[in-house]
């Protein structure tokens, strides 16, 4: 089977990987990013900014010069993570998070659905483990968007299934690409403007940084999203690698994990 897929975010990291292994098994990838990723042999490169509907608007419309017949699926890898308390991150920070993470999504949905409509395709959209467990601190305003981006999907599922239009949500534990590199980063920056957490948002941080040494290849999660994209009966719901022990804080009692999480983060 070959076909034409468009994935957003594909300029490197998750969709890259992605990306490559469509191109290599004789699809044709429509990669989208915010800088036009490198064309290679069975991509074709698109500059797309998610957060403007314009820029969706004019590359789509390139897309379906290069897919007249449709699109056989879309997967909407395109996001950004910031960490930080949800009493102090700047709402323009948190509205960028929304704007890339959930409304970036429904934006591109939108746009190619006529196409993906025209192809008989499908949609893939792209959440988190941390869209499906319950948010821990530090988390939230990231945890806010992957939680929405879930939401929306399963109503899109649940609308799409009486057109026949497949869509499947993937939820990636920690995977080795520039997000999960940036961590330390991500929380000297909260840590610099916090009052109210600068010693919590250190340690957590601290700890972040050295689980990343357990973040998996690229190239199982991509293995994923072909699965995916061919299957004849593709999942609502793909869980990929998930952190085992943030899974098992999730499916304790919250009175519990707030107990445990307060003793193990408590400066003494």
């Amino acid at each position: 089977m070959t076909g034409t897929v468009l994935i957003t975010g594909a300029g490197g990291g998750l969709g890259g990987a992605t990306a490559t292994v469509f191109a290599d098994r004789g699809w044709t990838v429509l990669a989208a990013d915010l800088t036009k990723p490198a064309a290679t042999p069975g991509v074709i490169p698109f500059e797309m900014d998610v957060t403007d509907t314009e820029s969706v608007d004019v590359a789509m419309a390139d897309a379906e010069r290069h897919a007249p017949n449709g699109l056989d699926a879309v997967v909407t890898f395109a996001g950004i993570m910031r960490v930080g308390s949800v009493v102090e991150i700047d709402e323009s920070e948190l509205r960028q998070l929304i704007d890339v993470n959930l409304l970036g999504t429904y934006r591109v949905v939108k746009a190619a659905f006529p196409l993906i409509r025209r192809g008989r395709g499908r949609v893939i959209t792209i959440s988190s483990e941390t869209g499906w467990q319950k948010a821990l601190m530090l988390n939230g305003p990231y945890a806010i968007t992957k939680h929405a981006v879930e939401a929306y999907s399963d109503a899109l599922r649940r609308e799409l299934m009486f057109l026949d239009i497949p869509v499947s949500t993937i939820r990636p534990g920690p995977f080795r690409t520039d997000m999960v590199n940036g961590i330390d980063a991500a929380f000297d920056h909260a840590r610099s403007r916090s009052t109210l957490f600068p010693d919590l948002i250190g340690r957590v941080g601290a700890l972040a940084v050295k689980e990343q040494s357990r973040a998996h290849d690229l190239a199982v999660l991509a293995e994923v999203v072909w699965t995916a994209a061919t299957s004849t009966r593709p999942r609502a719901h793909y869980s990929v690698r998930a952190d085992l022990r943030r899974s098992l804080l999730h499916y304790l009692p919250g009175p519990v994990v707030d107990r445990l999480l307060k003793a193990m983060f408590t400066t003494r």
